[in-house]
């Protein structure tokens, strides 16, 4: 029954708006109180399919362009449902070798697609956010050894706070896993020269040189209201001569690595203690899917390993227990769309799928040079563009709310996904194309809605 339904939906995707609020009286039908007696597995799976088709959000489409989204493959969707259909344990060897294996194939596939040295040690994880957590506690450990604390068993207690330098490029989700970690989500320290976020070099540099190099340094590759990116080899050179950790954030801009126009973003990535990227947004594979990679693969053992239950087998090379290298315990076997989707399209499938979102993003920049009501506030350097309506006669301190309201009055609309941000004091959107299924045609109509709804407004 749902695969039956798959085929009609998946197949109006391109057309569908991406949400229409009028279905979400829909979401009533889900409540209620729970069922004495239950409707029975055919009748409960044929409601839920019937309420989800039309009150979802139907993200995977390719006019969504809100929150860094991407879509889901054909072969990583297949693998999904594979995934679901085995139930696989995959935090233990024992549990399910066909689940380890499968983790330590795409690991080793995922190094390759973004120049990681093959002796890095990789986990993966249900987020970016948990892939901070999984390099940022790696980091903590290696600074508290410097103190003679083992972090693992006696925690943070007596221990100063960890100093965390970053610019101001620096993402929420950074600041989350501090706070999970116990190290406070304010205690990030940001360098930046300008209100654009852009590193400070210097400035960091005489502050690492003051806590004389223990401290982590955040580099971020791919900002998400610009795509702008800090300079990966400056920051490995500041780690390396003050003896600091080198973080990078490239939860969608590590896949700059691919394209020979924007590998000079990736470039140094080799070079970090730990890489923290998603596979939901510019892999396309389905929800949850992130990846952690840190270059001292004991470490991750040594952070999250050696619980002491006698119950828990040894391992191997071979035989890995993916749950003492990361926060979780209990996990999915979320490696089998991975490595579906990297299996069937290969290297040059995500090469040319990557090209293709980069003239696409280009091709938003210059429709929205080109018109007379939107203004580009940012050059396009990855698949992130970043603008705001502009119409002629409203003063600059009008044009904050204006575009706020623009903003929900597009998503209202429904027609296309692009939510608001701040940048520069400014309200703007910043729209992100990374579905596999997107092309000019759909941004086109994203200008063209916007201009549409945005001139009764002024008028």
């Amino acid at each position: 029954m749902v695969a039956g339904a798959a085929g009609p939906y998946l197949d109006g995707l391109a057309e569908r708006p991406v949400h229409d609020r009028s279905q979400d009286t829909l979401l009533d039908e889900l409540g209620g109180p729970l069922p004495e007696r239950g409707d029975g597995a055919v009748a409960a799976v044929e409601h839920l399919v019937r309420l989800g088709t039309q009150a979802a959000t139907h993200s995977s489409g390719p006019r969504c362009f809100h929150f860094v989204v991407g879509g889901a493959t054909p072969a990583a969707m297949a693998g999904d449902w594979t995934t679901s259909l085995l139930d696989q344990g995959a935090g233990l060897w024992v549990l399910s070798p066909l689940a380890t294996k499968a983790e330590t194939v795409v690991l080793g596939w995922l190094k390759e697609l973004f120049g990681l040295p093959a002796s890095f040690g990789g986990v993966l994880t249900p987020s970016a956010t948990l892939a901070h957590v999984t390099g940022l506690a790696c980091a903590r450990y290696w600074w508290a050894d410097q103190y003679g604390v083992d972090v693992t068993s006696r925690g943070l207690a007596g221990l100063p706070p960890m100093p965390v330098f970053s610019s101001g490029l620096v993402h929420v989700s950074t600041r989350k896993a501090l706070q999970i970690l116990g190290c406070g989500r304010d205690t990030v320290r940001t360098f930046a020269k300008d209100d654009a976020g852009r590193l400070d070099l210097a400035a960091m540099d005489a502050e690492l040189a003051r806590v004389d190099g223990r401290a982590v340094i955040v580099a971020n590759l791919g900002d998400v209201n610009t795509g702008d990116s800090d300079p990966i080899p400056e920051l490995a050179d500041l780690a390396e001569r003050h003896g600091a950790w080198l973080h990078v954030d490239g939860a969608f801009g590590v896949f700059a690595a691919l394209s020979p126009r924007t590998a000079h973003l990736a470039a140094g990535l080799e070079r970090a203690d730990s890489v923290t990227a998603d596979g939901h947004k510019w892999l396309n594979v389905p929800y949850e899917s992130g990846f952690s990679f840190v270059r001292d693969p004991e470490l991750m053992t040594r952070t999250f390993g050696a619980w002491g239950a006698a119950y828990l087998p040894d391992e191997d090379d071979e035989r890995i227990n993916y749950n003492t290298l990361g926060p979780e315990s209990s996990r999915r076997a979320r490696a089998l769309p991975i490595w579906a989707t990297l299996r069937a399209y290969g290297r040059d499938g995500y090469r040319a799928m990557v090209e293709r979102h980069l003239d696409v993003s280009l091709h938003l920049g210059d429709l929205v040079e080109k018109a007379p009501d939107l203004e580009l506030l940012a050059p396009v350097r990855l698949c992130v563009v970043c603008f705001r309506y502009r119409p002629d006669g409203v003063p600059e301190e009008r044009l904050n709310e204006l575009n706020a309201r623009l903003g929900e009055a597009l998503l209202a609309d429904g027609r296309v996904f692009a939510g608001t941000s701040t940048y520069r004091g400014m309200t703007v959107f910043r729209p992100a194309p990374l579905n596999w299924r997107t092309t000019k045609a759909d941004v086109e109509l994203l200008v063209d809605v916007l201009r549409e709804l945005g001139a009764p407004m002024t008028g």
